[in-house]
């Protein structure tokens, strides 16, 4: 489909689509005609369904988390530690450790990390937040499960110099060799990350 054969509305879907990620030109262009051609049962509930998202869904003011209620199901959900923060990235960080259901803690969005290269400051992100509910009375440890790329590093090194003074348990997520990984198929940097993080074998 080239500009000259589809009207201006369906190049507009085109070009909007092939800004998602992981969508260029070409499968934004299959996913319109894949659409249109099941109008009724795919486009329209899916044109009403990001309609409501839009006007429904919004960050949680305590931790960042999208959703429609305020504070976020996470965030009010019983029987959550509410003495443990987890500190990630990106929302998209925070469902997928939801999705492993290996944290019953809190957490805690920045929004990204630092970087030089693209001009994110801190007062870009949302470490101020995450500074005032450190300080809080019942919280005892915040664990850093931020990307081990550089600016992640460059993050949570930051973030280990700002709450250097509060009275909680700094940690981090282990980096190593993933469940059902073989070394001949790491990178360098995964396999040094897994000597740091040795432990005893008990």
């Amino acid at each position: 489909m080239s500009a000259t054969s589809a009207g201006p509305e369906i190049e507009r879907l085109v070009s909007l689509l092939g800004k998602l990620p992981g969508l260029g030109p070409r499968s934004a262009r299959r996913a319109v005609l894949h659409m249109l051609s099941r109008k009724e049962a795919l486009m329209l509930p899916l044109a009403e369904a990001v309609s409501q998202a839009a006007e429904k869904i919004k960050p949680c003011s305590i931790c960042g988390n999208l959703d429609v209620s305020d504070p976020c199901t996470v965030c009010s959900a019983p029987g959550r530690q509410g003495h443990v923060i987890c500190v990630v990235e990106t929302v998209g960080d925070l469902w997928a450790l939801e999705r492993a259901g290996a944290f019953k803690g809190h957490y805690h969005v920045l929004g990204g990390v630092l970087s030089a290269l693209d001009g994110v400051r801190p007062e870009d992100l949302n470490m101020a937040g995450l500074i005032e509910r450190a300080r809080a009375d019942q919280v005892t440890e915040i664990v850093l499960a931020l990307n081990a790329t550089v600016d992640g590093q460059t993050t949570a090194h930051y973030l280990a110099d700002k709450l250097a003074d509060c009275n909680i348990n700094l940690t981090s997520l282990a980096r190593g060799v993933p469940v059902g990984g073989e070394l001949d198929y790491l990178d360098d940097g995964t396999l040094a990350a897994a000597f740091r993080s040795r432990s005893s074998v008990s």
